[in-house]
C-alpha cells in the first residue's frame, strides 16, 4: 500500500515540476556556498596548523567541501529532469537512471546531516588538539635560530595580538617554560646562573611574559618582567593591574572563534539539508506521477504520486535484496570470465 498518495491533474504536475526545477537550482547556489565555507575553514586552520596537535581537524572542511561537490552534481542532475519531466519523448530517457539517482539522494541527505553534526561537535576535537599544540608551540618560542622552528616566535607573537590573548590557559603558562633564548642570556650573570641552578631541568624561568601578552587599553607602559613582585615597580599592585596584560588564554580564544564559525556553518548546511529532503520529496512525487499516468496519449489525465510505494519495512526489504542480486550478478559475470580464460588456456594448450 502506497504511503501519503496524492492525486496529480496536469496542472499540478507543471507546477510541481516548475517548484523542482527552481529549487534544485537554489540548492546549487547553496552548495557552492558550502563549498566556499569548506575551503575557507580549511585555509583559517592551515593558516595555525603548527599550533594544532594532529590533522584530524580538517575532516569537517574537507566534509563541507565534498557536499558542496555532491549537492552542485545531484541538484544538477535534477534540475535537469525536472525540466525534462514534462515532455514523454525525454522523460523516457530519464525512468532508467531515476531509482539510482533518488537512491543517491537518500545517501547525500544522510552524509549531509553526519556533516552538520560534526560541525557542532568539532569543538570538542579541537580543544584537546589545540591545547597540546599551543603547549608545544610555547616550548619552541625562543628556538629563533633552529630550522623548522625560527617561525614560533613570529607565529605566537601574531596569535596574542590578533585574538588579545596571553598563554595556553592564561598568562602564568609563561612562567612555566623557558621563552628566553639562551642567546640572549649573559651566563657570567649571577642572576643567571642562580635561576638555572635553581630549576632542576637546568631552565632560566622568570615570572614574565612576551610582548605580544601586553594591553594597549592599559593606562600604563606595559609590565612584562616580574609581574608577581608589586615592589619591583612604582606604584604597581599586581592583583589589580587586570589591564595590564591579556587574562585570556590563546586556547579559549581560538575555541570560541572557531565555534563561532562552525556553528554559523553548521547552521547554513542544516539550511541545505532541509532544502534537499524537500527537493528528494518533490522529486519522488514528480516521478511517481508521471509513472503512473494511465493513458500516455492523454497527459492532461490525472495520476497518483505517492511516497513510498509499500510501508517502510517492506522498501527496506525490497532495497536490500536489489543489493543482493547486484552482487550476485557481480559473481556469475566474474565467474563467466574466469571460465572464459580457463577455456582460453586449454584451446592454448591444446594448439
Amino acid at each position: 500500500m502506497a504511503i501519503l498518495k496524492i492525486k496529480f491533474n496536469v496542472q499540478m504536475r507543471v507546477k510541481l515540476a516548475q517548484g523542482m526545477w527552481l529549487l534544485n537550482w537554489f540548492c546549487v547556489l547553496v552548495g557552492i556556498v558550502i563549498f566556499g565555507m569548506g575551503l575557507f575553514l580549511k585555509i583559517e586552520l592551515r593558516k595555525r596548523s603548527e599550533l594544532m596537535d594532529n590533522q584530524e581537524s580538517h575532516l569537517v572542511p574537507n566534509s563541507l567541501i565534498l557536499v558542496g561537490l555532491m549537492a552542485c552534481a545531484i541538484n544538477c542532475f535534477g534540475g535537469k529532469f525536472c525540466y525534462d519531466s514534462l515532455d514523454p519523448a525525454k522523460y523516457a530517457r530519464w525512468k532508467s537512471v531515476l531509482k539510482f539517482y533518488l537512491a543517491s539522494c537518500v545517501f547525500f541527505t544522510f552524509f549531509t546531516f553526519i556533516t552538520v553534526v560534526l560541525c557542532f561537535l568539532m569543538r570538542i576535537d579541537l580543544e584537546d588538539t589545540l591545547a597540546k599544540g599551543l603547549k608545544n608551540g610555547m616550548k619552541f618560542y625562543r628556538d629563533t635560530d633552529t630550522p623548522g622552528r625560527c617561525f614560533m616566535k613570529k607565529t605566537i607573537d601574531q596569535l596574542q595580538i590578533e585574538f588579545r590573548c596571553c598563554g595556553n590557559n592564561g598568562f602564568r603558562d609563561w612562567f612555566e617554560i623557558q621563552w628566553i633564548s639562551n642567546r640572549y642570556l649573559d651566563f657570567s650573570s649571577k642572576e643567571v646562573k642562580d635561576r638555572v641552578k635553581s630549576n632542576v631541568e637546568g631552565r632560566f624561568l622568570v615570572d614574565g611574559v612576551p610582548f605580544s601578552c601586553c594591553n594597549p587599553a592599559s593606562p600604563r607602559p606595559c609590565i612584562q618582567q616580574q609581574i608577581t613582585n608589586s615592589s619591583a615597580h612604582y606604584s604597581y599592585d599586581f592583583q589589580s593591574e587586570e589591564l595590564n596584560l591579556w587574562t585570556r588564554g590563546c586556547k579559549q580564544a581560538l575555541l570560541n572563534y572557531y565555534a563561532n564559525m562552525m556553528h554559523s556553518m553548521g547552521a547554513l548546511v542544516l539550511l541545505g539539508w532541509l532544502l534537499e529532503v524537500t527537493a528528494m520529496v518533490g522529486m519522488q512525487y514528480l516521478h511517481t506521477s508521471l509513472d503512473s499516468i494511465t493513458n500516455p496519449e492523454d497527459p492532461e489525465c490525472e495520476s497518483e504520486g505517492w511516497l513510498m510505494e509499500k510501508s517502510l519495512k517492506d522498501t527496506i526489504t525490497s532495497m536490500l535484496e536489489s543489493i543482493k542480486e547486484l552482487g550476485k550478478l557481480n559473481q556469475v559475470a566474474t565467474a563467466t570470465e574466469e571460465e572464459k580464460k580457463q577455456e582460453g588456456t586449454t584451446v592454448a594448450t591444446v594448439s
